[in-house]
C-alpha cells in the first residue's frame, strides 16, 4: 500500500514502533529525531510497523498518544501488529491512554485482520526440514 501511495504521488513515512518511540523521546535533544518527526508530520500516509512487539513505558505511551492525536483526521495511518486490540492495554501500560488512542485510530478506519503463516517464512519452509 505504501509503494502504491508513493507511486500515486503521496508523501509516505514508514517506521517501526521502537524507532518511532525513540524519535519521540529524543525530539527535543536530537536534530535527527526532530527531522524525522517533521517528515512524519508532513506525510500524507504514515505506516507504523510492529506495534506492540515490545511493551513501552507510560511516558512513551503518552508520547505515542500525542502523536496519534496530532495525526487524527489529518493524516492517513496504517498500523501493523501481531496483537489484538484487547491486548493493547498490556503493552501500552495504561487503559485510559489505550482507550483514547484506539478511539482515534478506529474512527473512520478500515480493519484488515490477516491470519495464516508469516509471509517472510512462506518460501523458506526448507530451512525447517
Amino acid at each position: 500500500m505504501g509503494i502504491a501511495a508513493v507511486n500515486a504521488g503521496y508523501r509516505v513515512y514508514f517506521t517501526q514502533m521502537d524507532q518511532l518511540v525513540q524519535f519521540l523521546k529524543t525530539e527535543t535533544i536530537s536534530r535527527r529525531s526532530k527531522q524525522q518527526l517533521r517528515a512524519l508530520y508532513n506525510a500524507n500516509l504514515v505506516i507504523l510497523d510492529e506495534v506492540g512487539f515490545q511493551p513501552i513505558s507510560r511516558q512513551e505511551a503518552n508520547l505515542l498518544f500525542g502523536l496519534i492525536n496530532r495525526l487524527y483526521q489529518q493524516t492517513s495511518v496504517i498500523l501493523t501488529s501481531n496483537k489484538g486490540f484487547e491486548e493493547w492495554g498490556e503493552f501500552l501500560g495504561d487503559p485510559v491512554i489505550t482507550a483514547a488512542m484506539l478511539d482515534r485510530l478506529m474512527h473512520k478506519c478500515e480493519l484488515f485482520n490477516m491470519t495464516g503463516d508469516s509471509y517472510r517464512l512462506k518460501h523458506r519452509e526448507s530451512i525447517f526440514q
